[in-house]
This record gives structure tokens, sequence and C-alpha cells, in this order.
């Protein structure tokens, strides 16, 4: 039952259903009223819809033979839906026979795909593999043993490559573990020939530490899982550089010693390019085409700025059995620094002398000034501060001095005439008229 293929294509208004051997075409006079219909046979045990959309657009609605309908948010368990911005892949186990409909804006001149069977196709990895080098290698997914290609098809699946380490004493990676080096790509961007065109093109990552691993493709998304992959080896890189300075920085040349492994490499067959990169905006690119022996001196040209340089490369090279191999070479650095500057003389030692101790003296002055300015300022704030508080005490007690008279007197008043004022020789009222 599993063997049965099952495919519908929608394009320009005519469907096909192929079934096995059998095929049967919609005539254009019935296509106009079939729109995103489709039908599915009562011998189909599971299923997997691929439909594209107009980008941005919502995600399609799925109307069953019965009428009833299912939507991205709801649907149930046995129906798996994975929505991007371009389409809808939707697994379905048991669908019910009979004509299926989707609502939605389905894409002008696409096609839905009706698959059965989903798998990957992942091209082997060349062997040996070299650290530093670039390769291209390629996957497909697969819909009933056939490519699916579909717009927006790169954002609905994800594809991770992985190095899984086997442990063997003596490699590098011994203990590496599992690691992530990259992933496939249907963008048109690096090495990927074209978009959309379900040619999954790798980014591969191989600087890693050399040894033999388990190479494993993985693709998948919350509705699917598939697993590919190989026994590698991954040698260390056959090209090694190093930098040669000069007896005098400032006016020798620098060099760069460059061993290649010819148990791994066509010495003739070998070619290099080389970048120097440096201050003041300097680039120069360095061609190397033939190689004699595998070990040579390249002289780099004159450098003169103060600074930091580095120098790139890469290596088109034939392994000795024949494969291409394109090695992107480590870095490497080197600084020319301006000399020390010669020692002072004794008359300049001198006059540095007398120049500090000038400032050492110019800031004694300012010093005492400042603290004789301080003090005096402080004995002259204190002095105010203290005759007006002086002066304000003595008003206050002439101010008192005044209140208490006044208030004598006040009392005094009141009281009458006292014994001071009375006149004791004036003669009494009795006596003056007896006279």
């Amino acid at each position: 039952m599993k063997n049965w293929l099952l495919r519908a294509i929608l394009t320009s208004g005519l469907m096909l259903l192929c079934l096995n051997a059998t095929a049967q075409v919609v005539p254009s006079s019935q296509a106009s009223e079939l729109k995103n219909r489709f039908r599915i046979d009562h011998m189909v045990d599971e299923l997997t819809l691929f439909v594209q959309r107009e980008y941005g657009s919502a995600p399609v609605i799925i109307v069953q033979p019965d009428g009833s309908k299912w939507y991205v948010s709801r649907h149930p368990e046995s129906v798996q839906w994975v929505d991007g911005l371009s389409g809808d892949i939707i697994t379905i186990k048991s669908p019910m026979p009979g004509p299926w409909q989707l609502l939605g804006k389905v894409a002008k001149g696409s096609k839905i795909d009706k698959v059965s069977k989903l798998g990957i196709e992942v091209d082997p990895m060349p062997q040996p593999l070299y650290q530093g080098e670039r390769i291209k290698v390629t996957a497909k997914l697969l819909g009933d043993e056939q490519r699916m290609r579909m717009p927006g098809l790169d954002y609905l699946v994800d594809w991770t490559a992985k190095f899984i380490s086997e442990h063997r004493p003596g490699d590098e990676n011994f203990a590496a573990g599992t690691l992530i080096v990259g992933s496939y790509k249907d963008n048109g961007e690096g090495l990927d020939g074209a978009p959309d065109d379900g040619i999954f093109t790798a980014d591969i990552n191989l600087n890693q530490p050399w040894g033999h691993y388990r190479f494993l493709v993985s693709a998948k998304n919350s509705i699917f899982s598939r697993e590919a992959g190989g026994d590698i080896v991954l040698l260390p890189m056959p090209v090694s550089l190093s930098v040669i300075a000069p007896e005098d920085p400032l006016k020798g040349r620098w060099q760069v010693e460059v061993i290649v492994d010819d148990e791994q490499l066509q010495l003739a067959n070998t070619h290099f390019e080389f970048e120097l990169v440096g201050p003041a905006g300097l680039q120069l690119t360095l061609p190397v085409q033939n190689i004699t022996d595998k070990r040579m001196q390249l002289t780099l040209p004159q450098v003169s700025e103060f600074g930091s340089y580095r120098i790139k490369g890469i290596a088109a090279a034939t392994s000795v059995s024949g494969r291409e191999v394109l090695l992107t070479l480590p870095e490497k650095f080197f600084n020319l620094v301006p000399p020390p500057e010669p020692p002072p003389t004794a008359e300049e030692l001198a006059a540095i002398a007398a120049k500090k101790a000038a400032i050492a003296e110019a800031k004694a002055k300012d010093d005492a000034m400042f603290w004789i300015i301080t003090v005096n300022l402080t004995l002259l704030i204190l002095g105010t501060l203290a005759l007006l508080v002086w002066r304000k005490r003595q008003n206050l007690k002439q101010a008192l001095a005044v209140t208490a008279a006044r208030l004598e007197e006040e009392r005094a008043k009141e009281m009458g005439p006292t014994l001071d004022e009375i006149d004791l020789t004036m003669p009494e009222e009795g006596e003056q008229k007896a006279t």
C-alpha cells in the first residue's frame, strides 16, 4: 500500500492525478470548476501536502469531503501543520477518501504536491577532507522519490550538518564530541546556484579538529525529521605558513615561509594567492604560480608604515588522488613598530632637571600664596563675624537698659509721690486758719 504514488499538480488551471502507472488528465473545460480541489484515493494511508501561497498571505483552510474544515490553529492530532510566509506543509494520517478543497490565496501558476513518502538525498562528502577546505555538496528533499521544489521551502525545513567524533586515540578530535559544522540552504547565496530550485547547498565549516568523524545531515520541522550521512576523515591542513622577520625590520623585508605536504598535494598543480593588508589602506595581492619545492620563502614588499600587518591566502591545488582542492590558509600577522628613542644627553638631562625645579618652585609659590590668601581671608571673615556679634550684643544691652528705665518711670507714676517728694515744712491746714 505504501508503494502507491499519489501526486496532484495544479498548474494554469490543469490538475494531473497520478496513481502508479495509471494517469487521468482533467479536461480544461472542468479545470475552472475544480480550482484548488483534488481527490484522495481510499488506498492512501498517509500523505503530505506542499501548498504554495501568495507571499505574506494567511495559511490555507482545508475543506474535507464531508464539508468539515481544518485550520492551522484548529485541526485533529492526526494532522501536522507547518506554515510560513509563502506556503504550508501539511501531513495527514488516514485521510478521508473523496474530493478535498483548499481555501486561500494559492499562488497562481503554482502546483499542489501530494506525496506519500518523504526522504532526503545527500551528496557524499569527498574523501579525504582537509582542514580549511571549501567544498560544495548538495542535498535534496524528496517526495515519492522526486525532488521537491517550492518557493519558501528553505524557510519551512531546517537543515543541520554535524560532525560526530569517533573518539579514536591519536586523533585531534578524540574528545571533540558532536560539532555543529553548518547547514544547507536554497537561497541562491554563497555556493548555492539558484534560490528555490529544490537543491540545497552546504555551507560547511571545516576548521575543526582533524580525525575520524561520522557526518550526519538532518532535515526537520514539526512535521517530519529525516537523517542521512556517512563516515569521513578530516586531515590536517596540508599547507603551513610562518612569518620570518628581517634582522633590521625598518630596512629589511619580511618573508613568509610556505611548506606544502607533498604526500597530500601535487606540487606542480598547487598555486597560491596571498594578500598583504596593512595600515593606511595597504592591500597588495601576491600570486605564486610555480612551485618546485615543498618548502619555499616568499619575500613580501617593503613596508614602511608603522602598525599591524595581516597576511591572508588561498591555495588551489590537486590532491595526490586527483581531487581538486581549494584551501583557505590560516591568517598570519606581524607588527612594524618604531625604534626606541635615544637616551637624553647630559645637557638635556640638566635642562629637564632645571625645568622640573622651576616648575616645583612655581608650584611652591603658588601653594604659599594660596594658603596666605586663604588664612587672611578666613581671619577677615572671622573678625567680621565677631564684630557683628559684639555690636549686636551692645545694642541689645542698651535696648534692655532703656526698657528697664521706662518701666521704672511708669511704675513710679502709678504709686504716687514718694516721701522724698513731700514738703514737711509746709503748715497744716488747722494751723493756717488759726493764724
